[in-house]
């Protein structure tokens, strides 16, 4: 039997954890914004019903793609993946709605959760950067380009 005990992929042990801890509060925002963007497209209502549904649900899928991507990463640089609920909701920085919000809102809170994760990229991209792991440097430059593009899509819906 073949026993791991160290993994060598030219990324230092203490560079690949700190790594990790990013790629895993990603992971939980990533869960948490597939998982309000999906509810919004179950539960909005309004004049915008249609366009809405249909733009909440080509996100949620980009998102639920996402997912796997991210857990995928960790566990190429040795680690689990959070693998419950109450990890998950521990890392996350996205609020839950405490009610099902008007169409207008859903698009400002989806604003704001992707704005944060934006900001979370821009902040923890040297991560990455300094360890010299480019496969997370590529996969958090497709996230940020993702998270600008659709918060973008969702501000021109109210102006």
């Amino acid at each position: 039997m073949y026993i791991m005990k160290t993994i060598n992929i030219g990324i230092r042990d203490e560079s690949r954890k700190k790594i990790v801890e990013v790629l895993k509060r990603l992971l939980a925002d990533t869960y948490f914004i597939y998982f309000k963007t999906h509810s919004y497209h179950w539960n909005v209502t309004g004049p915008m019903f249609q366009t809405l549904h249909d733009m909440f649900m080509q996100q949620y899928t980009e998102l639920w793609n996402t997912i796997d991507l991210i857990a995928e990463r960790i566990r190429s640089l040795g680690e689990y993946a959070p693998h419950s609920y109450k990890e998950l909701s521990q890392l996350t920085s996205i609020q839950d709605d405490e009610n099902v919000p008007k169409a207008e809102q859903m698009i400002k809170n989806l604003i704001e959760d992707h704005e944060i994760i934006i900001q979370y990229i821009r902040d923890n991209f040297s991560v990455a950067e300094e360890a010299n792991d480019e496969a997370t440097v590529d996969l958090l430059t497709q996230r940020l380009d993702s998270h600008e593009k659709t918060a973008w899509m969702l501000r021109a819906l109210l102006e």
